[in-house]
């Protein structure tokens, strides 16, 4: 059957995309071939940070792209890794003098990238700091411990983003940024599989079966369990357990929630979701302070959701409460 998206050629998507993306936010940022700049980084003098990945995940990365969040992203085709060079090309481009900040998601072919990108960096004498991002957790007991990085790495941006525009040093932001990654933790909850838009594949087998997969990763690359499907308050309660236990979380703690939407999940289950979670932290005394819900890193039209939760400190809440502004997330100082 022929696929139902609003599409003019399979080879053409991701440049379709990005110039929509830049004439939809022309205040914010600029798009340069599969380079998305914000548009804050012409006046930075600071540290700076950058990213690179697939697209097919709107709104992230490029939709978190601006002021307070990211100065540069380099973008791939559909599901893969932009190549070193272009990773390498947007290093350069955000270099203010003070460093760059490399975040990379944990999948093999971005490690890849960014390897090769930060050895001909280091020829270059630039100055750069990666922190890989892998929050994801074992949730079937004899399952691979995979540490895929999921949609967790959003919030980071902010944070070691407020931390640059507030002068520290490129180690500093780096350690802040590591710090984070070492405290989140994230399971991804799977109601139906996704398609790849250029060819039509479908990511999995759920079919039309009543089941749904707890731990199927990014794309659905699976190594979780699968189970009847469950109401939000049950499904809640499997997923936060496991990682509350993970980050130690203890009564008098706080904590970020993220609910994440993997593509075909509304709005409505997803603050649902979020109010479950916010009860079930509520129940161990465990203060949410900081959350993201809503479409944020998405696989096309996947069914379901991932979850992620930061421990938090009193730093990290003041950095996340500064002000940002990008075509998927803005907010104002508190």
């Amino acid at each position: 059957m022929k696929m139902k998206k609003f599409i003019n050629a399979p080879e053409t998507i991701t440049d379709e995309e990005l110039e929509g993306l830049g004439l939809a936010n022309p205040d914010i940022l600029y798009v340069d071939g599969h380079l998305v700049v914000s548009r804050d980084l012409a006046d930075a003098d600071r540290v700076t940070v950058v990213t690179y990945g697939g697209s097919g995940h709107e709104p992230a990365q490029a939709g978190f792209v601006g002021k307070g969040m990211l100065d540069v992203q380099a973008v791939g085709d559909i599901f893969a890794a932009p190549n070193p060079k272009l990773v390498l090309d947007a290093i350069k481009l955000a270099d203010k003098g003070h460093g760059v900040l490399l975040l990379t998601l944990n999948y093999a072919g971005d490690q890849l990238a960014g390897k090769q990108a930060l050895k001909m960096a280091a020829k270059e004498g630039l100055n750069v700091r990666q922190v890989v991002t892998g929050e994801e957790i074992q949730y079937k007991a004899d399952g691979e411990d995979n540490r895929r990085g999921l949609a967790g790495a959003v919030a980071l941006y902010h944070v070691a983003a407020a931390a640059a525009r507030e002068g520290r040093s490129l180690d500093e932001v780096a350690a802040l940024a590591q710090h984070y990654a070492d405290n989140m933790a994230s399971i991804t909850v799977k109601s139906t599989d996704a398609t790849h838009p250029q060819n039509g594949m479908s990511f999995g087998d759920l079919g039309e079966t009543d089941m749904m997969e707890i731990g199927a990763g990014q794309h659905g690359e699976g190594g979780g369990v699968r189970i009847p499907m469950m109401s939000a308050e049950k499904t809640v309660a499997a997923v936060a357990d496991p990682l509350c236990r993970h980050l130690k979380l203890a009564e008098g703690d706080k904590a970020f929630v993220m609910i994440n939407g993997c593509g075909a999940t509304t709005m409505m289950e997803l603050l649902i979701l979020f109010k479950d979670t916010v009860a079930f932290l509520k129940a161990r005394g465990i203060e949410v302070v900081g959350s993201m819900v809503g479409e944020i890193l998405t696989v096309q039209e996947a069914g379901g959701f991932q979850m992620n939760i930061a421990k938090w400190d009193e730093e990290t809440l003041r950095l996340w409460n500064t002000s940002c502004h990008t075509s998927a997330f803005s907010k104002e100082d508190k």
